[in-house]
């Protein structure tokens, strides 16, 4: 595949592709993205943000704003919102990864058993402050999960919604004592230890696909990026990040 990615990149001249990716894709497209440039001298151009909220480097407030790009990477169903809105192109999703949620406490700090439902509410309960992102993973556990396991009126004043940052950098830090994000977005972070996943039972997979921005300078070369994505040599860095790969035969796009 890399052999067949570098031969086309040389029947076309070299491409500045720009790219918009949330947190849990990240990981595992600074991996990825060093060696593609290097096999098709293309140059890719990143802007991080979340997949949703009002914080400034969203990926909906650029958009918004109207900053230039080819390829918005981020949580399925915020693209989707994005297609409706007219901002990504539709029919060019493709879904490159599944993502599940874990915690995390500061390194060397006691690990709380979050083995069971049971066990993780009583967790949440006797911590003293808790972290949880504002994108995917924290809309579910803030709007759904907490609500129904009975306890978000016991945790929500103790609870942070974290803009802007990594929810791993807050508890490295110190200012809180659990933290809540994509699994893929908590293992390269410094200065914590990585405790575990949610329970099964009420975990939720994200998807993270890619799409192709409306008014992209370079579509062709942002496609060509992208179905690297789902290639089997990219899939086992990708799971190196804690990420499941989603392949090219299995990659869906929306219609």
């Amino acid at each position: 595949m890399l052999l067949v990615v570098a031969l086309w990149a040389g029947l076309v001249n070299a491409a500045e592709i720009r790219v918009m990716t949330s947190g849990g894709f990240t990981a595992a497209y600074n991996a990825l993205t060093p060696q593609y440039e290097k096999l098709t001298g293309d140059k890719i151009v990143t802007m991080y943000g979340a997949s949703m909220g009002g914080a400034p480097d969203s990926i909906p407030s650029r958009l918004a704003r109207g900053e230039p790009v080819d390829i918005v990477i981020l949580a399925a169903p915020a693209l989707d919102e994005l297609v409706k809105q007219g901002k990504v192109v539709p029919g060019s999703r493709v879904d490159l990864v599944r993502s599940t949620i874990g915690m995390s406490v500061r390194a060397g700090a006691p690990k709380p058993d979050i083995s069971s439902v049971e066990a993780l509410k009583r967790t949440l309960l006797e911590a003293k402050s808790i972290a949880y992102s504002a994108s995917a993973s924290g809309v579910y556990l803030s709007t759904n999960l907490f609500p129904r396991l009975g306890i978000w009126d016991a945790i929500k004043d103790k609870s942070k919604r974290i803009e802007s940052e990594r929810v791993g950098t807050i508890v490295a830090r110190g200012e809180a004592e659990l933290g809540f994000q994509q699994v893929s977005e908590l293992l390269p972070i410094p200065g914590i230890d990585y405790v575990g996943p949610l329970p099964a039972e009420v975990q939720q997979v994200t998807i993270f696909s890619a799409g192709i921005a409306v008014g992209a300078k370079e579509p062709e070369a942002a496609k060509a990026l992208i179905k690297y994505f789902t290639s089997a040599d990219a899939a086992p860095v990708i799971a190196k990040t804690g990420l499941e790969p989603i392949s090219q035969a299995e990659a869906r796009k929306a219609p």
